[in-house]
């Protein structure tokens, strides 16, 4: 008994053991996290460099309010054949302008312009809107020099109206640099446009802009050259068989709404018509 008494108590330790270390399993979920957020950037970055500025043009303008017509669809070549995401000659085949500037005129526009008329007559459809794009697609298969011409234009559809844009290139220039004089392009592209707008009854409104400056001056002329060029438009489409009563807003822009993001770009030399509904 004395033997037994004597013997050293045992002790039993049990250690409680955590699964994943010392933080547990939540570092794992922000790790998946972040590999997630770089496999998305990488995933937005490549296609950036994969798609062509008419696809995503597409994608923006299926969120967007507005509708852009535009002669050129379809895959392949042509728009299709992978030309760089900032190129000027891309451009008027994928609608690119002032579709949100619009937007944001709209209501402006109406408070601007008369157009409804006093007849009581209705707004023009999209349908009936998008045929007059179809007539003037059209023209450009009567001549070469109207099918060049058409790579000028951009239409696209706006809650105001049919906007017919008439843009400049590198080397193809619609006015004589720094002036109102039109070029042969410019007098062909108006033409075109009288044409059309013969065979419909819509006021109409004209907006100018001009590329900005290298250097900003004390009296920018920009001012003065774009509304010397809308004027000088409206001018063009009456001596082509539009009557002045149609002729509703005359606008000179300057250069405050480029659509190019270089505001020295050429292609944000343009004048746009628009058909009022």
């Amino acid at each position: 008994m004395a033997a037994q008494s004597n013997l050293a108590p045992v002790i039993i330790k049990r250690k409680k053991i955590i699964a994943g270390g010392h933080h547990g399993g939540a570092w794992k979920v922000a790790y998946a996290d972040f590999v997630t957020a770089m496999m998305a950037f990488f995933m937005m970055m490549w296609l950036l460099n994969a798609t062509t500025e008419q696809q995503r043009q597409g994608l923006a303008d299926y969120f967007s309010p507005t509708i852009p017509i535009n002669r050129v669809s379809g895959g392949g070549d042509g728009s299709f054949g992978g030309e760089s995401i900032f190129s000027e000659e891309t451009l008027p085949q994928n609608g690119l302008g002032a579709t949100t500037h619009y937007a944001a005129q709209q209501q402006q526009s109406r408070g601007e312009s008369g157009t409804s008329d006093e007849g009581g007559a209705r707004d023009m459809t999209d349908e009936e809107l998008e045929k007059v794009v179809e007539e003037l697609t059209a023209r450009g298969g009567e001549s070469t020099v109207m099918e060049n011409a058409l790579k000028h234009i951009v239409t696209r559809i706006t809650d105001e109206g049919l906007v017919i844009e008439l843009f400049a290139l590198d080397g193809l220039p619609l006015f004589v640099e720094g002036t109102d004089r039109p070029t042969p392009l410019m007098e062909t592209l108006v033409e075109m446009v009288a044409s059309i707008g013969q065979s419909v009854t819509n006021d109409v409104a004209i907006g100018g802009h001009v590329r900005a400056g290298p250097i900003v001056l004390a009296d920018n002329p920009v001012w003065d050259n774009s509304a010397a060029r809308a004027t000088r438009t409206r001018l063009m489409l009456q001596q082509n068989g539009l009557s002045a009563e149609r002729m509703q807003r005359v606008t000179g822009h300057a250069d405050r709404e480029p659509v190019h993001r270089n505001p020295m770009a050429t292609r944000n030399d343009r004048v746009e018509i628009v058909l009022l509904r």
